[in-house]
Parts: structure tokens; sequence; C-alpha cells
């Protein structure tokens, strides 16, 4: 993702050199299988990868093929990584908030390295395949580079960025062990209320199109470049229709997310479907993971729903055939209970509907029981299995992970550098959406002058958002749904702020109870608190369960500002001479028509992750404002869902709206 000069460096590791140092390797188990020196065709460097996964896999048995078939979360096999070797997994993966200890690169690396170990253990020593949800940056690592969710990108309009942004984020994971990423979500949010609606890049499939130049920037060319050391293996999810499910569908107390799209299949292909296709042809995504949702067609009436996970016309019929995708795909996390039957009938019909390989975190062992007893049985035909065991193995040779197992750590002190930082500044300020601007408020001075209201006036800054890092980098950052009390390396907008003004004094009340001077500017960051899939659904259950929240239920997710916030931005904007505020959230949230007349400046700053610097500079005019809204702005909840191309279609800023300020 990011460009060569920006510090990262697109070098594979010398042929039979070992990453990480040591002499351990992951080949040459001495089987005489035509290979040069008398070794196994598959553990030949220079044969040909279709002729190393067919010698492979003529060698496998079967519980060894569905051992690759089989993803385990690492807490299940932290303390006593033997099943590992023991049921030949062919996966790990950490789930949000699932880390080393201690949680550094370095720490990542040594567990990835300890788990690879075990793995090659086994009698035909297959490396393992690590994957992680790097969704905005290595969220996971305590000090990687935590860049804008997907929403914020959608608004930069900006292919090229958004492709420096991921090979960044690709070049931090890889550098600390894992080698695949679960990213980027290439849905199209088609209503608000969901709690994913961050992880989409726009409502328009055109835009989300656009920004699929993610998917290079996370694997470079897909067939020659995921060996390198800078690259990853990415994943195009959720597939398919994930953004388009109707509100009051969502599973147990989720009010949309993991519900049902009701549709029949022309609109599903226009929403859900058609930005998989340059994903497959022209970008090669390695990997697809389907979507906990469900689609009940139309044309055969409704109440009869799919879902993804079981759906063997969407995944192989039309991924693997129509589209011609040859990569893995990957259920979700235990994705597989949502098809509806018991667990051995859902394995099976997972396994026949096209699923390669299938995350189970606990109970991978019952998984694989129940997939050699299937097979056994004649319920999963051998040739399924064999296909799937294909495309996974596949996609490690591709990855270099037989020849080169272990971590390569060259640019493990590159993690979070001020270079990768400087991108994701970068990208925090092409984000920003200008949405109101009277009197040309914005932007505003460091020295006090240029206009009449800033004088040697002080800046007062206020809002629940303003100074909390953590709310500002939103969910999957260091826990599934992220937290307040979450403090990562970087800036705040407050700092930010402070660190633009100059000479300008800086006065920060959260809850604007300090007194505002006369003539000052106010600046009131408001917005949501952190959250994740279906804990961000507007009305959906409460999280109270990470450490940071000692039990206590997070507030409501309501796409409004809370009453402190409101209370905020009417204190300063009646006392300020100048009232900006800065919304910050993963999606657009509804404005009091009142407070939106009366405040000065409206800006839509997203989740900009972990450099607030980056909002400041458009605020101070470093940078212009560019950036245009990737979703349409509602007046009211009771619109939602809204979308551009609605019959009656009547928003507060329409899709692509966005002042400039040069």
């Amino acid at each position: 993702m990011a460009a060569l000069s920006m510090g990262v460096t697109a070098v594979v590791a010398a042929p039979g050199a070992v990453a990480g140092g040591g002499p351990e390797h992951g080949h040459g188990h001495g089987d005489d299988g035509g290979g040069q020196g008398g070794g196994a065709i598959y553990e030949n460097p220079r044969a040909p990868i279709p002729k190393r996964v067919a010698d492979l896999l003529s060698r496998m048995t079967l519980e060894e093929k569905v051992g690759q078939m089989t993803q385990a979360e690492r807490a299940s096999v932290a303390e006593d990584p033997t099943p590992i070797s023991a049921l030949a997994l062919g996966s790990l993966l950490s789930g949000g908030g699932s880390v080393p200890t201690p949680n550094t690169p370095e720490g990542w690396a040594d567990m990835v390295d300890g788990f690879q170990r075990e793995a090659l253990k086994t009698r035909l020593k297959i490396p393992l395949i690590y994957g992680v949800d790097t969704v905005h940056g290595h969220g996971n690592l305590y000090g990687a580079t935590v860049f804008p969710h997907n929403i914020g990108l959608g608004a930069t309009r900006d292919p090229g960025l958004v492709a420096d942004v991921e090979h960044i984020a690709a070049a931090e994971t890889r550098a600390s062990g894992p080698q695949w990423a679960f990213a980027p979500c290439i849905c199209a949010a088609r209503d608000d209320r969901w709690g994913r609606t961050y992880e989409s890049f726009s409502e328009d499939p055109s835009l989300v199109i656009k920004m699929e130049t993610a998917i290079d920037g996370f694997q470079g060319d897909g067939n020659h470049d995921l060996a390198n050391r800078d690259r990853v293996l990415a994943t195009a999810k959720h597939y398919a229709g994930d953004g388009d499910t109707v509100y009051g569908t969502g599973s147990g107390d989720y009010k949309i997310d993991q519900g049902i799209a009701v549709t029949n299949r022309q609109d599903f292909w226009d929403t859900s479907l058609r930005q998989y296709v340059p994903a497959v042809k022209q970008h090669n995504v390695g990997s697809v993971m389907p979507s906990y949702s469900s689609v009940d067609w139309t044309e055969d009436g409704t109440g009869n729903p799919i879902n993804m996970h079981g759906n063997r016309e969407l995944i192989t019929d039309t991924l693997k055939g129509k589209m011609g995708f040859d990569g893995l795909v990957i259920s979700d996390y235990n994705g597989i209970d949502h098809i509806g039957g018991d667990f051995h009938s859902n394995v099976v019909d997972g396994a026949n509907a096209g699923i390669d390989m299938f995350m189970q975190p606990s109970n991978y062992a019952d998984f694989i029981t129940n997939l050699v007893a299937a097979v056994n049985a004649d319920e999963v035909p051998m040739s399924r299995i064999d296909d799937a065991v294909s495309r996974i193995l596949t996609k490690k040779f591709q990855l270099g992970l037989f020849e080169h197992p272990f971590t390569d750590r060259t640019d493990i002190d590159k993690i979070g550098s001020p270079e990768h930082r400087a991108v994701a500044r970068r990208a925090v300020a092409e984000s920003q959406v200008l949405l109101k601007n009277d009197d040309k408020t914005l932007p505003l001075r460091s020295d006090g002058r240029g206009h009449k209201h800033d004088g040697t006036a002080p800046i007062y800054v206020a809002g629940s958002n303003s100074d909390n890092i953590g709310n500002q980098a939103g969910g999957w950052t260091l826990t599934w749904q992220g937290g307040s009390t979450n403090v990562i390396p970087g800036t705040t907008i407050l700092q930010g702020i402070k660190d633009a003004a100059g000479q300008r004094e800086v006065i920060s009340s959260p809850d604007a109870s300090a007194a505002i001077p006369e003539g000052a500017t106010g600046i009131v960051v408001v917005g949501e608190t952190p959250y994740a899939e279906g804990f961000g659904d507007v009305g959906g259950p409460q999280w109270a369960f990470d450490p940071g929240d000692n039990n206590v239920p997070r507030p409501p997710q309501t796409m409004t500002l809370n009453d402190a916030d409101k209370a905020a931005v009417d204190k300063v904007w009646a006392a300020a001479a100048k009232c900006v505020v800065l919304v910050v959230s993963g999606r657009p949230l509804i404005i009091d028509p009142t407070q939106l007349d009366n405040i000065d400046a409206l800006v839509a700053s997203w989740l900009p992750g972990s450099e607030g610097e980056g909002v400041a500079d458009v605020l101070f005019g470093r940078r212009p404002f560019t950036g245009k809204l990737p979703v349409t702005w509602p007046r009211t909840l009771d619109q939602e869902p809204i979308n551009i191309g609605d019959a009656d279609y009547d928003p507060l800023f329409p899709f692509g709206f966005g002042l400039r300020t040069r």
C-alpha cells in the first residue's frame, strides 16, 4: 500500500534465507517424489505451483486434508499448541482483541513463529497461514498505524491513496507475523442504522469498485507479489449482501446486522454482487469471506431465506463459476452456525456450498470429526475436499510459506513509523468533508489574523470526542468493539489543534463547563462511542464486556448526538464568535435543525484513527477540504434507508456533497 518512497520495500527474502533468523525451515522430509536431489516435487521451489499442489495433495490422508480446511483461534491453542500438529491444522487467526503478551510487534512475531514450529512437526511439514482483521491498519497490535475506517477512505475519492494505506497496513501486518488480512469489506452499506456502516467505502457500489485498489495495496500483484515481505493475502467480504439487509431482520438482538436481504436477483446484482467481479477479475483477490446474512429472493415469494454460508448458487455457481474466482473461500467466525441446521448438517452444507476453509475458533476438533465422517459417508464428495485443499495450498505456495515459514522481521521497526503515520495523516485530511462553512469560517488562522472574529482571541475546544483517541479510532482497535478508554500511540484532535494553532491560546473543556472568552472561536467535537458489528445497530444491544467497560453497558447507538454534546454545542454557539462542529462517527448523525442553523461550520470527520493532526490540517488550511460524502446524510432517522437514486430523495446533504476551501 505505501509507495516504496514511504518506507515500505517490496523485496522477497533471499532464496534459502530464513525470516527472523535461525536455521529452521519448513521443507525436506526426504520423500522420493521426483524433485531435485530426490526430494518431493512439492518441496522444490522451482517446480510450478500447480505441480507442487498436485504432488502434495497426492500424499495427504483425508484427515490431513480436512485439517488444512480448518482454522482455529489462537486463544484455543495458546497454552497447549499440540492440537496444531496432532490435527494438522491449516490455519490460525486472531479475532478482535486476541493478542499475545506482550502486545508488541516482536511479541506477535514470536507467537506466530511458535505456532508455525508446531505446524512444521507434522508428517508433511505444511506451514500454517495466520489471519487477522487488518481492517483499518493492524489494529489489534499496539503501536500499529491506525488509519481511518473505510467510510472515511471512501470520502477521499482517492484510489491511489487507498492503495498506499493498505500497502502500509499489509507491511505492518506481515512484519509482525500474520500473512493474511480479513479485508477489505466491499459491501455497499444501504442503511446507516447498520453497525458495520463504517466498514463500507460507500452506499454506491460504483464508488466501492473504485476503492478496490485496497486489494492491490494488500497483495500487490496477487499472483507474483504475495511472497514479498510487505504483502498479505487479501479477503473480499462479506459475500454478499451484508450491506443490503432489512432493518428488523437481524440475528438475535441485532436489528439489522446478520439479517436478511429481501430482494430480487437484478437488484441484488446492482447493490451487492457486481463489485465482486473486478475484485476477482481485475484485482485477483486471494480469498473471499461469505456473509453472516441471508438472501430471500422475491421471485419465488418471501419467507424462505438462504444463508450465505450455505448458498451453493452464489458461492460455487456464481463466484467460482461465472466470476472465475480461483482463490479460497474462508467462512466467517463460526459462520456455518448461521446455516440453520444441526452442527453436522451445517458442516456438510457449508462444504458442499463451496466453503474451502472453516473458521471454527474453539470447536475445530469437532468440525474435523464431522467433516471426515461426512466424506466417509459420501455426504461430501472427495472431489470437493480436493478442490478446497488445492486452493488453500496454492495460496500457501504463492505466499512463499514453504520456503520461508517464519516471520521476516526486516521491517519490524517500521511499524508505526513516522513515514507510515504521515500517510495516515494525509488520509485523515483527505477524508474530512466540509458540510457547512458560513462566512468562510474555515480555514482558521494560526496567527489570529484573517477574520474579524479571530483577532488574538483563543480557540475553545469542547465535546466528548475532542480529546479521546479511543473514540476517534472506533471499533476494531485493540479490542473487537474498540473502546473509549483504549489508548493507542497517536494524536487526538485536541492535540492536533494545539499543534496547529500557533500563537493562539487553546482552551480545552470537553463538557463546555469552562468560561468561553469573548471573541473565541469554538470547536465542538461530538459524535459516537466505539462499537462493532451488531452492537452498533441502532436499537441493538449494548456492549459491556471490554476490560475498560467494567461491566457497565455502553451508551446506546442512536445516530443522534448525546445530551452532553448537544448542550456543549448550544453553549458554544451562543457564546463564541464562531462555532465549528466536527462529527466523529462511523456514519452520518442526525443534526438538530436549530443547531445546524446557528453553527457556522460543520465537518464530517468520520473515524480518523491515530492521527488527529490530519483533522487540524484542514481546519487550519494546511491542506484544503476536498472530501465528498460517500453516503447520503439524512435529515431524520425516519428517512433510513436513504440512498442516491431513491425516488423520494430529500437528504440533508446528498451523496457526493462536500465544500472545498481551495
